[in-house]
């Protein structure tokens, strides 16, 4: 009966037990509540309700594919944690600023990329969000503006005379 399974559940480890996670699109995943509480946003929900009553929780601002990708980084985190990112990047190649499986993990399209970020930073998962912001850092890192506005599409806004007066404002930046 489901008074049995709930009250099996309560009794059972923490780490055995799961909790649903629900995207924008109203998809659900199951995942394992260590998982689950790597995100400090869903962690604090749990903990405000007590483990035991919460069988789902609401994303609405994390669609459904993304979602996955979260859970698939955080699945994975959990049995081969990431090494630290040096801060500044030591090299614009991810591979070597982080584990291979984690470079080829944000080796996505920009768009992805950046709802990676927004995901990781609603959902408060500090590892994501360092990953995924290194990762757009590292698209910027030794570019010039103009390559760095090509690799975002980013129109450039200024005129001749402006740009030249920014230029001549922040020479400072370019000697260090």
């Amino acid at each position: 009966t489901n008074e049995t399974i709930k009250s099996h559940q309560s009794t059972m480890d923490c780490k055995d037990a799961t909790v649903n996670l629900v995207s924008k699109e109203g998809d659900t995943y199951e995942v394992s509540m260590s998982i689950a509480k790597m995100s400090e946003l869903v962690k604090t929900m749990m903990d405000e309700d007590g483990d035991e009553d919460i069988a789902e929780i609401p994303l609405p601002n994390v669609n459904a594919n993304v979602l996955a990708k979260v859970i698939e980084f955080c699945t994975h985190h959990r049995q081969e944690p990431m090494n630290d990112i040096e801060k500044p990047l030591k090299s614009a190649v991810m591979s070597e600023v982080v584990q291979k499986w984690y470079a080829d993990f944000v080796n996505v399209e920009q768009v992805l990329l950046f709802e990676l970020i927004l995901a990781a930073n609603y959902m408060d998962i500090k590892p994501l969000l360092d990953l995924s912001c290194a990762t757009v850092a590292s698209m910027i890192k030794g570019k010039t503006p103009e390559e760095i506005r090509q690799t975002f599409n980013i129109s450039n806004d200024f005129s001749p005379e402006e740009e030249a007066q920014v230029r001549e404002e922040n020479k400072w930046c370019e000697e260090a």
